[in-house]
């Protein structure tokens, strides 16, 4: 039986991002491709009574300083130096903040795998030294790395044209939902044609731009809004602000309980979408599984991923969403049509049953291969002996 651990999240099963997301389907998957699998997370995210829980996946917890800025890095080290220990065939390493622990996995013998995650040190939130470390992180991914994993093309070609290096595209899945009932505490919104935006509470999502917005789409239909920074903050006071002065203003902060959140996607009648770094994003997949119909902000990223399915794409623009989120709102026939042509995207590119067999692929593919090319520029990338396979992985998820 071959062994693999996994390093980056804050443990199995959690709920709290797209990473953690990914895991409670791979862990399993994984399992029942007969792998020992580990996930390493942070004390106090894991559920016990969670009714998915595999107990075949074994679970470890390290320490680390949980910090805006530290956490990432500290848990990522303890959980690399237990690995290191405990000596599994392979690594699969979420965030590439993570890169500067590979040459110890490597040393330990330890093949690696790497989802670099999106553009971190493009983040608004971060300040310069942030920016500085994610990019330095981003070089050791490049550089030690058996193998790399982009969510998106766009990502890869980035990768390519700045870091010389190559991989393999593995999207995110979702969870396909063709008939949900709104949660009880949601019920007030049923029968009513109402405005959602899912997000974490940083500018690069658009925050700010759609608070803005959502003063005028109140006037006519209720505005529900999930998320938080998680820190507190400038925007949780205003959207605080916001919903308490405008009774058609529903802020649920972070909403933990997934069937709540996939029957407010399933019953939008438009969502937002305003995330522009990185990927293919999580949160936008489940969304389009969901029916939901879109609103994007423009980017290359929410074009790939919502190619085809007559989505809205605005400029970050508070008229702009506005304008877009209440014409959708009054235009039931549009909102049926990119529902049906979203669901259909979704069905064909981001299931999870794709995602978790490329990731097994990709983890037997590096730890079969015994030899690769240590030149530089060159480390990451895969050997020829491997060149028809990786020609397969690209086309994982699909």
């Amino acid at each position: 039986m071959q062994r693999a651990a996994i390093i980056g999240t804050r443990g199995y099963p959690s709920y709290y991002g797209g990473f953690e997301t990914a895991v409670r389907h791979l862990a399993p998957h994984l399992a029942d491709a007969d792998w020992e699998v580990t996930v390493y997370g942070r004390p106090g995210q894991e559920r016990d009574d969670d009714p998915t829980l595999d107990r075949r996946v074994i679970r470890r917890t390290t320490r680390g300083t949980e910090s805006k800025s530290l956490s990432t890095m500290t848990f990522g080290l303890t959980a690399t130096l237990d690995a290191v220990r405990h000596r599994p065939d392979a690594a699969l390493v979420m965030n590439c903040a993570n890169g500067f622990w590979l040459p110890l996995l490597r040393a330990a013998g330890i093949r690696t795998i790497v989802n670099v995650d999106g553009l971190e040190w493009q983040r608004a939130k971060w300040g310069r030294l942030a920016r500085a470390v994610f990019r330095a992180g981003a070089w050791c991914t490049a550089r030690f790395a058996d193998q790399l994993v982009f969510d998106a093309e766009a990502i890869r070609r980035y990768w390519e044209r700045e870091f010389r290096s190559t991989g393999v595209m593995i999207p995110y899945g979702g969870t396909e939902v063709d008939s949900l009932p709104l949660h009880a505490d949601d019920a007030h919104l049923a029968g009513k044609r109402f405005a959602l935006v899912v997000a974490r509470f940083v500018p690069e999502n658009t925050v700010p731009q759609f608070l803005a917005a959502a003063e005028r789409i109140a006037e006519r239909h209720p505005v529900v809004i999930v998320g938080s920074s998680g820190y507190g903050g400038e925007l949780d006071d205003r959207v605080a602000a916001l919903a308490a002065c405008n009774p058609e203003v529903h802020w649920l902060g972070h909403v933990a309980d997934d069937e709540r959140l996939l029957a407010l996607w399933h019953h939008t009648s438009a969502y937002f979408h305003g995330h522009s770094v990185g990927g293919t994003n999580p949160a936008l997949v489940q969304a389009m599984h969901c029916g939901a119909p879109t609103v994007a902000r423009d980017t290359v990223y929410n074009r790939e991923v919502l190619d085809g399915t007559g989505a809205v794409f605005i400029a970050p623009e508070p008229d702009a969403i506005a304008t877009a989120v209440i014409d959708l709102l009054e235009d039931e026939e549009r909102q049926r049509a990119i529902s049906r042509q979203v669901r259909d995207r979704a069905r064909t590119a981001y299931t999870w049953d794709g995602v978790c067999s490329a990731y097994e692929r990709a983890l037997r593919g590096t730890v079969a291969t015994t030899t690769r090319k240590r030149r530089s520029g060159e480390i990451g990338q895969l050997d020829s002996a491997d060149s028809a396979e990786q020609d397969d992985l690209a086309t994982a998820g699909r």
